[in-house]
C-alpha cells in the first residue's frame, strides 16, 4: 500500500498563502524592471549616444530591449510551463532577471546594458506564467476579482520601490559624495548600486520561490484532496468517481460563468469544438485589447520621467505666444523628485487596487467596467501637456491629480484583462499557452511604445511641441476604446435542470 500526500490547500478556499507567496516572487520583478526608468534618459547622455535632443529615443530603445527579448521568448516559456510545471519556469525567469540586474550595473558602455536587458528578456517568461498560475489557483469564480487584483496590486507596490531606488540610488557618488567618495567603485559604475539592491531582492524572492511556492501546474499535483492517513491500494479506483470522493462530478448548482471547473457544460457548442484552438475570433479579440493598452500604457511610464525632467520654459513664455500647439519641454524636475513621485504614483495605485478595484467590479461587473475605462482612457494622455501651464506653487498637486486619473483607469483595466483572457481560454491544458501568447503581444507592445514615444518627443522638441508624444498615445488610447467593443462576453449556458423545467 502507498501513502497518497494530501493536497496543502483546500481548492473550495481562497489560496491566500500562496497568493502571497507567488506575490512575494512577483514582486522583486517590477522593482527590477521600473528601477531603471528615473535614470535611463540620463545613462543615455552621460554615454553620448548620438545627439543630446535624441537621448529620449535612445531610452527608449534601451528600455524595449527587454520587452523585445520577453515577446520573442513569451509563448516558449509560457509552452515549456505546461510540459514541465510552472514553478520551474517561474525561478529561471527571476534568475535570469538578477543576471540581468548584474550585468547592467557593471555595463561601461551601453551595447553592454543592452545586451543585458536583451538577455533578461530572453530568459523571463513569468508574466505568462504568473497569470497562470493564479488561474489555477483561483477554482471559485466569486474569488476571481480579488485574486486577479492581487498581481496588479502587488505590480503597484514594485512600482513604489523601484523608482524609488532608480532615483535616490543611481549616480551615488553625485548625490553622496561623502559616503561615495571619488575613486570609489560606484564613481566608476554609477548605475550599479540600485542594480545591486535590485538582485538582492530577486534573490530573496527565489530563496522563497524555491522552498514555499507549490506547482499549480494540474497534471502534477494530486486531482483531489483526500484525509490524512488516507492508503491507496489494489482496490483503490484509479479513476475518481463521484461515489468515491463524496460529491457529484459536475456541480449543478454553480451557475457561473468564467472558470475552469465548470468550462465543459458552460460554453457555448461552437468553442466547445475548438478546445486547442488559441487563435480563435474570441480570444484574440481580448489579446488586441491587452496590446493596445499595454502600448499606450508603455508610453505613459515612458514619457512621465523624460517630460518631468526635461528643462522647463517660464510659463510668461507660454502665455506670450499666439501658437496654440507651442508646449516647450518639460517640467524641471530633479532626479531624486522624479523617483519621488513615482513612488507616490505607486501609492496611488495600490489605494485603486486595493480599494476601489473589487467593490467596483462586483457592482458594475467585468465587461461593462472594462468598456468603461477602455472608452475613457484616452483623456489620461490629454491633461498631461496642461502640467506646462501650472505656477509652480501648484505643480505637485497638479502632477498628483494626472497620476491619480491615469492609475484610476490604467489599474483597474489591467486585472480586468487578466479575467477576460482566462474566461475567453476554452481548456485548461492550453492556459498556459494563451497567456503566453498574451504575454508575447503585450511584450511586443512595449518593444514597440518606448522608441516611437521617445521618437514623437525629439521631434516634439525640435518643433517646441513636446506634447506630440502625448497626443500620439492619446490616439492609440482612442482606437482601443473603440476595438473594446469587439470584446464579446458569451452568456452563461443553461444547465441541463434548467433546461428540463423551461416551458
Amino acid at each position: 500500500m502507498t501513502l497518497k500526500t494530501p493536497s496543502r490547500r483546500d481548492p473550495e478556499k481562497f489560496p491566500a498563502f500562496q497568493l502571497f507567496i507567488l506575490a512575494i516572487v512577483r514582486l522583486a520583478e517590477p522593482i527590477a524592471l521600473t528601477s531603471i526608468f528615473p535614470y535611463a534618459w540620463a545613462l543615455i547622455k552621460r554615454y553620448q549616444i548620438g545627439n543630446e535632443e535624441d537621448a529620449s529615443f535612445y531610452a527608449g530603445l534601451l528600455i524595449s530591449s527587454f520587452a523585445l527579448a520577453e515577446a520573442l521568448m513569451g509563448m516558449y516559456w509560457g509552452g515549456l510551463s505546461d510540459r514541465i510545471g510552472r514553478k520551474p519556469v517561474l525561478l529561471l525567469g527571476c534568475v535570469g532577471t538578477m543576471f540581468s540586474m548584474i550585468m547592467v550595473g557593471f555595463a561601461y558602455n551601453i551595447w553592454i546594458a543592452l545586451a543585458g536587458r536583451v538577455i533578461g528578456g530572453l530568459l523571463n517568461g513569468n508574466i505568462a506564467v504568473i497569470q497562470t498560475m493564479v488561474g489555477e489557483l483561483v477554482t471559485k469564480p466569486e474569488h476571481e476579482p480579488k485574486a486577479y487584483s492581487i498581481m496588479p496590486f502587488v505590480w503597484s507596490v514594485g512600482t513604489i520601490i523601484g523608482p524609488m531606488i532608480g532615483g535616490l540610488f543611481a549616480d551615488p557618488h553625485e548625490s553622496y559624495p561623502h559616503l561615495f567618495p571619488t575613486g570609489s567603485l560606484f564613481q566608476r559604475f554609477p548605475y550599479l548600486l540600485p542594480n545591486l539592491i535590485c538582485a538582492a531582492l530577486l534573490l530573496v524572492s527565489i530563496t522563497m520561490g524555491y522552498f514555499l511556492l507549490e506547482e499549480t501546474h494540474p497534471d502534477m499535483q494530486p486531482r483531489i484532496s483526500l484525509p490524512d492517513h488516507t492508503f491507496l491500494s489494489e482496490n483503490t479506483p484509479l479513476i475518481e468517481t463521484s461515489d468515491a470522493i463524496k460529491r457529484p462530478a459536475v456541480d449543478m448548482r454553480d451557475e457561473n460563468y468564467g472558470t475552469m471547473r465548470d468550462r465543459d457544460i458552460k460554453e457555448p457548442k461552437d468553442i466547445e469544438k475548438q478546445h486547442t484552438n488559441i487563435f480563435s475570433k474570441r480570444i484574440m479579440a481580448v489579446v488586441v485589447s491587452l496590446s493596445i493598452f499595454t502600448y499606450h500604457s508603455m508610453t505613459y511610464d515612458h514619457l512621465m520621467p523624460i517630460f518631468f525632467e526635461d528643462d522647463r520654459v517660464p510659463i510668461h513664455a507660454l502665455f506670450g505666444t499666439v501658437n496654440p500647439l507651442y508646449s516647450p519641454g518639460g517640467l524641471g524636475l530633479s532626479l531624486q523628485a522624479v523617483g519621488m513621485i513615482l513612488a507616490v504614483q505607486g501609492i496611488i495605485a495600490l489605494v485603486v487596487q486595493a480599494v476601489i478595484f473589487p467593490p467596483l467590479a462586483e457592482r458594475i461587473g467585468v465587461h461593462r467596467l472594462f468598456i468603461i475605462v477602455t472608452v475613457l482612457h484616452p483623456i489620461a494622455y490629454m491633461i498631461v501637456p496642461g502640467l506646462l501651464y501650472v505656477p509652480d506653487q501648484l505643480l505637485y498637486p497638479a502632477v498628483y491629480f494626472c497620476l491619480g486619473v491615469r492609475n484610476f483607469l490604467s489599474i483597474i483595466l489591467y486585472p480586468l484583462l487578466l479575467i477576460l483572457i482566462k474566461e475567453a481560454t476554452p481548456s485548461p491544458s492550453v492556459l498556459g499557452k494563451v497567456n503566453g501568447l498574451a504575454a508575447s503581444a503585450g511584450a511586443a507592445c512595449r518593444m514597440i511604445a518606448p522608441p516611437v514615444a521617445g521618437y514623437l518627443y525629439a521631434m516634439g522638441k525640435r518643433v517646441d511641441c513636446t506634447a506630440l508624444a502625448w497626443w500620439g498615445s492619446a490616439l492609440v488610447a482612442v482606437f482601443g476604446a473603440v476595438q473594446c467593443f469587439s470584446v464579446k462576453r458569451y452568456p452563461a449556458r443553461k444547465t441541463e435542470e434548467e433546461e428540463r423545467f423551461e416551458p
